[in-house]
């Protein structure tokens, strides 16, 4: 049993694009494939697929993003954690790399970026920056 699936997808992805691999395959559920759809509409990632082998566990196939032979994603950090939760107000959605980046908050209307929380006006748990 993993204890931070999240954890485990943000350092899978971090490895794959430190040794330059097109794509990866992490184990899939429902949230890794709605962090993947943020990261994807805000063009960190290519995409990604599902892939369900026979007889095996259901698997995201992600397909990594380099810009000009450099990755797309400069870094990764997971904020909240199993050990200690990160819960912020629609008025404390922090800032990342003075807005160069983004927080991706799961919220009550789903999975979205800090930009759009500010937009809707909600606050949540701010699961990961990404710049």
């Amino acid at each position: 049993m993993m204890t931070d699936p999240i954890a485990d997808l943000l350092a899978r992805i971090r490895n794959a694009q430190m040794r330059r691999h097109a794509t990866l395959d992490v184990p899939a559920n429902k949230l890794k494939a709605n962090l993947l759809a943020v990261m994807v509409r805000e063009g960190y990632v290519q995409g990604f697929e599902p892939l369900t082998p026979e007889g095996g566990h259901p698997t995201l196939r992600v397909a990594l993003k380099y810009v000009e032979g450099r990755a797309a994603i400069e870094g990764l950090k997971r904020v909240s954690r199993p050990g200690l939760r990160a819960y912020v107000a629609k008025d404390e959605i922090p800032w990342v790399q003075g807005g160069y980046g983004i927080a991706i908050l799961t919220t009550s209307k789903g999975l979205m970026t800090d930009k759009e929380a500010r937009r809707a006006g909600l606050g949540g748990e701010v699961l990961c920056s990404v710049w």
